[in-house]
């Protein structure tokens, strides 16, 4: 079990909870904080000084004071009205994601929830409740109200199921719809997944760099630790040490020593540069992730310590929006020098292979149009790296001047790296082709371990067929984490 304490929640542990079920509990210190800031919620509800969103109204009707008959009945409308999503619902994984990251936020003590109604969370979470949740209708302002309306309705007995028994409906008191409702785990949630996925592409696109490097007798050279050491970026030279480590006593390389081949092309030479640029990007983003799961962004907030309700833009998903564009944008670079190393493959001028990768070309086309999809994914790739954020709309009534769209940023960004995840998986398609057409020079003994890895799944192509099943298995290959598994962890 993960105990949640809003302050530990680790990217590794969200994924253990979105995808392998892991069941979550609560720290016996922040139970006591969760029940001294609902102590301070109760006594306030029922005092005149208006405290927004405990008793009076929200967004441009926070002006509007709320009789104290009417304290549930605004919660419980609170959530209905603003479950306003569209489109298709978030997977089983993210909404899980979101759960969790709800629930932790909510352990920090800050938003006066009842212990009773975070346990409601959390079982849910635990008996594999997953409310229906659109994608659409969040513009992360005061954070990603939709979402979690959508998801806090079935805890009180309303609202759709992707999975699972209804649970028991709990009755909302006090300021316990706003609490629920009010962050943005959501567009956290999908942030979190897409880069752990991103970060499993980028040591899969060394892995699919050393065999087309390999496979186009290219110089290791360039990847020497001294080259990078003099240039210091950690992504850069976690990158060119796992393509020299990858390449390390392969024959192939052996057979060109003495080539007489002054310098490679930049997709080759200088990939480690622009993987490595790209990881640099990745660990912004998941310092990121890491401060927001655990992160106070509720409004207002409740300080026990001095019985203070203070309002507050902790809720505003400019951190979130910025981080997820990054990462759409991070991962074009991936893909676009990987398209290019897969067109000198195919290229025969340029790869001294057969055309396209094929032994019999003119009634065989090869891998002609599998370079082309990757082009055209990669030009794709260009329109998802445009950044979401700096576009804003205002909202209720211009109450929400300034808003982050940071849940479009996440989804476009969750987007972004399944195609740039397909541009690799063409790459590594054809850079297997090109090594067994190599034969019998050999490989490294790692790059032939990924090589076997991928024809256990993946035949030699001797003779023309779809492309696509193949692409989508070497992309499945990425994104459960067996491509680098092949490699005996050599690959960081």
């Amino acid at each position: 079990m993960i105990f949640l304490d809003g302050a530990s929640l680790t990217i590794e542990q969200l994924l253990a909870i979105a995808d392998r079920f892991e069941p979550v509990g609560l720290t016996d210190a922040a139970r006591a904080r969760v029940r001294a800031s609902r102590d301070v919620v109760v006594r306030r509800a029922h005092e005149s000084t208006p405290a927004y969103g405990i008793n009076t109204g929200f967004g441009s009707f926070a002006d509007v004071k709320i009789a104290p008959d009417a304290l549930e009945t605004l919660q419980l409308n609170l959530l209905r009205s603003h479950a306003a999503g569209v489109g298709e619902p978030l997977p089983v994984r993210a909404v899980r994601a979101t759960m969790a990251l709800r629930a932790n936020v909510l352990a920090k003590g800050f938003s006066g929830i009842s212990v009773e109604t975070l346990d409601g969370l959390m079982a849910m979470l635990n008996r594999r409740i997953h409310p229906r949740v659109p994608r659409r209708g969040s513009v992360g302002a005061s954070g990603d109200l939709a979402p979690l309306a959508h998801l806090a309705l079935v805890l009180i007995g309303e609202g759709e199921l992707l999975e699972g028994d209804r649970p028991a409906p709990i009755d909302l008191g006090p300021k316990e719809g706003l609490a629920l409702i009010n962050g943005t785990q959501p567009s956290t949630a999908i942030l979190a997944l897409a880069l752990a996925a991103a970060e499993q592409l980028a040591r899969a696109a060394d892995i699919a760099a050393a065999l087309s490097i390999d496979a186009l007798r290219g110089s290791i050279h360039p990847f020497e630790a001294r080259i990078h050491d003099a240039r210091p970026f950690d992504g850069q030279r976690t990158s060119a040490a796992n393509i020299a480590r990858l390449m390390h006593g392969s024959g192939i390389n052996k057979s060109h020593e003495f080539c007489g081949r002054v310098q490679d092309a930049y997709s080759m030479r200088c990939a480690a540069q622009v993987h490595g640029a790209a990881r640099e990007a990745l660990a912004f983003v998941r310092r990121t992730v890491e401060i927001e799961a655990n992160s106070a962004t509720d409004n207002p907030m409740v300080f026990a310590d001095s019985g203070e309700i203070v309002s507050c833009g902790n809720f505003h998903g400019a951190p979130v929006a910025i981080a997820a564009d990054l990462l759409a944008a991070a991962v074009v670079p991936l893909a676009t020098i990987s398209e290019r190393r897969t067109d000198r493959l195919v290229d025969p001028a340029r790869s001294e292979l057969p055309a396209f990768l094929t032994r019999e070309g003119g009634v065989n086309s090869g891998f002609m149009m599998a370079q082309v999809t990757a082009a055209a994914v990669a030009s794709e790739l260009k329109s998802l790296a445009h950044p979401a954020g700096v576009d804003t709309i205002p909202t209720s009534a211009n109450k929400e001047d300034h808003v982050s769209m940071s849940m479009t940023a996440a989804l476009k960004a969750e987007i972004a790296v399944a195609r740039a995840r397909e541009v690799v998986a063409i790459e590594i398609l054809c850079a297997c082709q090109a090594i067994d057409l190599l034969a019998p020079l050999m490989t490294s003994p790692i790059l032939q371990c990924a090589h076997a890895f991928v024809r256990s799944r993946v035949p030699m192509l001797d003779h023309d067929r779809s492309p696509s099943p193949d692409i989508a298995a070497i992309s499945e290959l990425i994104a459960s984490n067996e491509l680098e598994n092949s490699c005996d962890g050599l690959v960081k």
